[in-house]
């Protein structure tokens, strides 16, 4: 893969937004009707979860409108038409309306609920990816979202029954999942961080070699079982072939750092330093090989006899950004907004199309300003995104028949 296409998803497109550009789009291509059935819960009149959520408007070049709320979908639709902002950020709903916060008594404006997010940077990655490196991505690297995608939402479905998913492409390096269950919606942040928590399994800052080392008893658990079976379908192509964690001693010394043996780190050395062209493969392969060989004659049950299972959830496990899901009132970038740095969509990511989602294929905001010269709103390549978005919203469960306008989220 050459640089250009490496990169493309860092600098495509950008020189196409502007104000101009962002008002054609948000008159023409946002879907701002199922935007509002999907905050409003599908109720036909508006509720306290739309009317006391928090909007957030980034407006000319930077500067930043927080705290903005609105008395039904159609008044946020005209101020988004008015504004045209170059990003929108959904925050929390509410004990009330988030515009009236300033004249409300110190107490009284308080967040209650949001939907459950979660956020997965490339840049996390860094220590790990070899083929780019910040904000750049390529089809490598990719994969790392990949894998990410299936293991989260798997525990999130199967071992905490939330169903209501909808997992978002963030327009440059990473995915976020919004989960719209009412029983995720109404968690506090000690809650949050409890989900967090469960979810987070790489700990430790670059320095440190083994950031995955699991007790007995956790290596049990059924979350720990399906996340290695996952990865292990996953590890050798990403890690050992598009990777190559082990073509050069540069690469290969971060991996033998976690050896908990010195003699073996110090022997794979040797070897691989005299035969430097084995290929990433074969150089695993028998390092896990010796290292079982040496488990064996230890009698050792962990540290060497789970090395191979440690070090593939350390490389390949999703890395989380905490903070994004533990507080109630952290603001996460909305669906269908167009990412400043690339020109691309927000777009949303059919759950049965984690594998073959391609965000090099993900309009960018000229594309789409070029596609309605010749097609109706309806036809441009923003409407498999929509129909996604569509079917999520659909699937939400229907309000109680009896909803009205005055219902409340019982504060």
């Amino acid at each position: 893969m050459d640089v250009d296409e490496a990169t493309a998803v860092a600098v495509g497109g950008v020189e196409e937004i502007s104000t101009e550009t962002l008002a054609q789009y948000y008159q023409r291509l946002f879907p701002f009707s199922l935007y509002y059935q999907w905050l409003n819960y599908r109720s036909s009149e508006p509720t306290q979860a739309f009317t006391h959520r928090e909007f957030s408007f980034t407006i000319n070049d930077g500067i930043y409108l927080r705290y903005q709320s609105f008395k039904d979908g159609d008044a946020l639709q005209r101020e988004v038409h008015k504004l045209a902002p170059s990003k929108i950020d959904i925050g929390a709903v509410f004990t009330a309306q988030p515009r009236t916060a300033k004249s409300l008594q110190p107490g009284a404006f308080k967040p209650v609920s949001k939907e459950l997010v979660f956020d997965v940077d490339m840049t996390d990655y860094d220590e790990i990816r070899t083929c780019c490196q910040g904000g750049n991505i390529c089809k490598l690297c990719w994969r790392f979202m990949v894998v990410a995608m299936h293991v989260v939402d798997r525990a999130l479905r199967e071992d905490f029954g939330f169903t209501q998913l909808m997992w978002v492409y963030s327009g440059r390096r990473g995915v976020h999942c919004w989960v719209s269950d009412e029983r995720a919606r109404r968690l506090d942040d000690a809650g949050r961080r409890a989900v967090a928590g469960y979810l987070g399994l790489v700990r430790g800052g670059a320095d440190q070699s083994r950031k995955v080392n699991l007790s007995q008893r956790q290596s049990k658990h059924p979350h720990i079982i399906r996340s290695a079976e996952i990865i292990e379908e996953y590890f050798e192509s990403i890690l050992l072939v598009d990777q190559e964690i082990l073509l050069t001693r540069e690469r290969w010394t971060k991996v033998l750092a976690a050896l908990p043996d010195e003699d073996l780190r110090k022997t794979l050395d040797a070897k691989w330093s005299s035969k430097p062209d084995i290929s990433s493969v074969d150089k695993w392969s028998e390092m896990i090989d010796l290292v079982d060989k040496r488990a064996i004659r230890a009698k050792s049950k962990f540290g060497l006899a789970n090395f191979e299972r440690d070090m593939m959830l350390q490389l390949t496990y999703p890395r989380l950004d905490e903070n994004v899901t533990t507080h109630l009132n952290h603001l996460l970038k909305s669906p269908f907004c167009i990412h400043p740095k690339t020109g691309r969509v927000c777009t949303p990511i059919a759950h049965d199309k984690f594998d073959s989602f391609d965000p090099f294929q993900v309009p960018t905001l000229g594309q789409l300003l070029r596609e309605l010269n010749d097609h109706a709103p309806d036809a441009t390549s923003l409407a498999e995104y929509t129909a996604t978005f569509s079917e999520f919203v659909a699937a939400l469960p229907a309000p109680p028949q009896d909803a009205k306008s005055s219902q409340s989220l019982e504060f």
